[in-house]
């Protein structure tokens, strides 16, 4: 019988390329073994075993990633939670961005701006340190649009108070936007919401928040991005 060795050093046997190379390929998800991606350089393998090198492998660091995903409906899922559904079994379909997954996209991934409280709809997590400061140090000048469903009847200057003279945590709110989308979902597009202020806001003009879906993160709207599903960011979109 055959000791098993490190994925990296049966690598370089195979191949004569060198110990750190072997470790790049192996972490950018270059490397397969019997037919199945492994990332990992430590990862243990037998003679037995068929170790494979793709033929675009590619030494260049992984560039780092931007993912928009589509949070559903549940309650207790928090951003933790829902970071472990973004898989690569649960990329959408559709998604244009004609780049190859690699595990390396799903680490060290930061949250932007917090959805409210119990709230479905658009969560974007990102390595890319351009797209964090944007969405962490300038959240409070960046339009989000939510999608809320309520209960109650509003009275006839209920609509005029939503969009401006309500007060929150004892400030005043500055003027947002608030219209009809349809009987029963008001459309809110507010700069800077605090925890809880949608729901406090229609709670002061006599109603309840059934459920709210955020569906737009400044020009990012979640479009056609089922529940459940991610999308990489096209280097074209900007928010």
């Amino acid at each position: 019988m055959t000791t098993p060795v490190r994925l990296s050093k049966r690598l370089v046997e195979l191949t004569s390329c060198s110990r750190k190379e072997a470790e790049l390929y192996i972490a950018g998800g270059w490397v397969m073994v019997d037919g199945q991606v492994v990332d990992k350089p430590q990862a243990v393998v037998s003679q037995q075993e068929k170790i494979e090198l793709h033929l675009e492998a590619s030494l260049a660091p992984v560039a780092p990633v931007t993912i928009l995903f589509h949070q559903p409906p549940a309650a207790g899922l928090d951003a933790n939670s829902a970071q472990q559904l973004i898989r690569a079994d649960t990329r959408a379909a559709d998604d244009l961005f004609g780049i190859r997954i690699t595990q390396q996209h799903f680490a060290r991934l930061k949250q932007g701006i917090a959805l409210e409280q119990n709230a479905s709809g658009l969560l974007v997590f990102t390595q890319d340190f351009r797209v964090a400061r944007k969405l962490i140090d300038d959240a409070a000048t960046i339009e989000q649009e939510y999608i809320v469903e309520i209960a109650g009847e509003l009275p006839p200057d209920g609509l005029k108070h939503l969009n401006h003279g309500l007060s929150f945590n004892g400030r005043a709110l500055a003027p947002i936007k608030v219209s009809w989308q349809n009987e029963t979902r008001l459309r809110f597009a507010l700069k800077g919401a605090q925890p809880g202020q949608i729901a406090h806001m229609c709670k002061s003009v006599g109603l309840k928040v059934l459920a709210m879906k955020r569906i737009r993160i400044g020009r990012m709207s979640m479009a056609k991005l089922q529940p459940g599903l991610w999308r990489y960011l096209m280097p074209h979109e900007r928010f």
